[in-house]
C-alpha cells in the first residue's frame, strides 16, 4: 500500500554571533522526496543563500547555512509517497560501526544486564523483539523528564524518558549482544504531540529493520531524516561557529489516508 505524506519543519532562532550552522531536517536521500523546499529568512528581510546539502552516510543530508546576527526563520516542506521498502543489507562497515559503544549507548557497560535478560533467547530477531517489549514495559514516556546529556544508563536508572531515550536503551542492549543497531531521526505521521521523532534500526538476518519501543506512531509511514550511532550524530541543529538561541521549533507529518495498523510484530524497513 502506498500512502502520500506531507512533511514540514519550522525553526525560529536568535543568532547572537554570526557564523555557520548545520541543519538536518531534510528527508534522507533526495530521491525519496517527490517535492521539497527549504527557505531561510531573517527578520531584517535578508534571504541567506541555501546551498546544496552535505551528503553523509545512509542518505543523511545536512544543509550548512551562513547566518547573520538576527532572528532567523527556517521552513522545510516536502511531499513523498510511502510504500513497502526493501530492507537495506548489512555491510561489514555497518557491522563494525554499529556494534561499538557510543556516547549515549555505553553497550560495553551493560553486557551483564543484556545477557541476564536476553542471553538465553536463541534467535537474534526474537532477542530484538524482546528488547523492544522490555524497554516499552520498563520505561514511562514522559516529555521533559530527560536531559540532553543522559545516556542509556541514566535512562534505565530513571525508568522514564522520551523517544530518544527509548531508542538509546534499545540500541545499547542490542549492541551488548553483538547485534548491530543504529539510531534514526524521523518524521512520524500519527505522533501525538507532533514533533521530530527517534527510533532505532537493528540488523536481523543481515538486513536493517526499524523498531520503536515507544509505539507512538506506525512504522510503515516513518520518513528517515538522519541516521547515526546515537543522537549525537542526528541533531537537527549544530553550531559551526555561530551562537544561537532556539526560540521555537515544530515538525509536522500528515498522510492523505488513514494510518496503517502496526502491532509491532512485523519486520518493517525504514524508508
Amino acid at each position: 500500500m502506498t500512502v502520500r505524506t506531507r512533511l514540514e519543519a519550522e525553526l525560529s532562532l536568535r543568532v547572537t554571533a554570526p557564523g555557520r550552522l548545520a541543519l538536518s531536517v531534510a528527508v534522507a536521500d533526495s530521491s525519496r522526496a517527490d517535492s521539497e523546499e527549504l527557505t531561510v529568512r531573517t527578520s531584517g528581510g535578508q534571504n541567506p543563500p541555501v546551498e546544496a546539502p552535505v551528503e553523509l552516510p545512509h542518505g543523511t543530508r545536512v544543509h550548512v547555512l551562513d547566518l547573520p546576527a538576527d532572528e532567523v526563520h527556517i521552513r522545510y516542506r516536502a511531499e513523498r509517497a510511502c510504500g513497502d521498502t526493501e530492507p537495506e543489507a548489512l555491510t561489514d562497515a555497518d557491522q563494525i560501526t554499529y556494534t561499538r559503544p557510543s556516547r549515549y549507548c555505553p553497550s560495553d557497560r551493560m553486557i551483564g544486564l543484556a545477557l541476564e535478560h536476553f542471553g538465553r533467547i536463541e534467535r537474534q530477531r526474537d532477542q530484538v523483539r524482546e528488547i523492544v517489549r522490555y524497554v516499552s514495559d520498563r520505561l514511562a514516556y514522559i516529555p521533559g523528564t530527560s536531559r540532553p546529556t543522559d545516556s542509556a544508563l541514566e535512562t534505565l536508572l530513571a525508568g522514564e524518558g522520551v523517544c530518544r531515550d527509548f531508542a538509546h536503551l534499545c540500541v545499547t542492549y542490542c549492541r551488548s549482544l553483538d547485534i548491530p543497531a543504529r539510531f534514526a531521526a524521523v518524521y512520524a505521521p500519527g505522533l501525538s504531540p507532533m514533533d521530530f521523532h527517534a527510533v532505532f534500526e537493528a540488523a536481523v538476518d543481515g538486513r536493517w529493520y526499524v523498531f520503536d519501543a515507544t509505539r507512538l506512531a506506525p512504522r510503515q509511514t516513518l520518513t528517515r531524516i538522519a541516521t547515526g550511532r546515537d543522537a549525537a550524530d542526528t541533531a537537527f541543529l549544530s553550531t559551526l561557529g555561530c551562537e544561537i538561541e532556539l526560540l521555537r521549533s515544530s515538525a509536522t507529518a500528515t498522510t492523505a489516508a488513514d494510518l496503517p495498523e502496526d502491532d509491532g510484530s512485523a519486520l518493517i524497513a525504514l524508508a
